[in-house]
């Protein structure tokens, strides 16, 4: 273990104080050399290139929430892979089929989500037959 523990993090903090550093400096530089011509369309909400109309407390699909939490889960389960791949060549081929059980599980989940039709976003309820 070195002498000074704390030094050997010297580089992580340069490398955060001088992210900071551009980061201020560029908005800083736009702020300061931007041009400011406000007008009605640009003060106006902008919402991905649709004019706002209506409620802002319309309501979504369920399926809107479904896909969001679905593409949480896959990514915890993609995180799993990181640290299996790192050991690989300790785990020896135990460590391999381990992880090919474990990827088949996830595969079944999406293949269940899939036919269930969870991802399918042109259907609506009576064309698909289900529920």
């Amino acid at each position: 273990m070195p002498d000074n523990y704390f030094a050997s993090y010297l580089p992580l903090l340069l490398h955060f104080m001088i992210a900071f550093a551009v980061a201020g400096a560029i908005v800083t530089l736009s702020w300061l050399i931007g041009q400011r011509k406000p007008s009605r369309a640009k003060m106006s909400p902008y919402e991905c290139g649709v004019a706002p109309v209506g409620d802002a407390r319309e309501r979504f699909s369920v399926k809107f929430y479904l896909v969001g939490m679905l593409f949480i889960l896959f990514d915890v389960e993609a995180v799993f892979l990181y640290p299996w791949a790192v050991i690989l060549r300790e785990l020896k081929m135990f460590g391999f089929w381990e992880m090919m059980v474990y990827v088949a599980i996830v595969l079944v989940g999406l293949f269940y989500v899939w036919k269930k039709g969870v991802l399918d976003w042109g259907a609506t309820r009576g064309q698909r037959g289900h529920v």
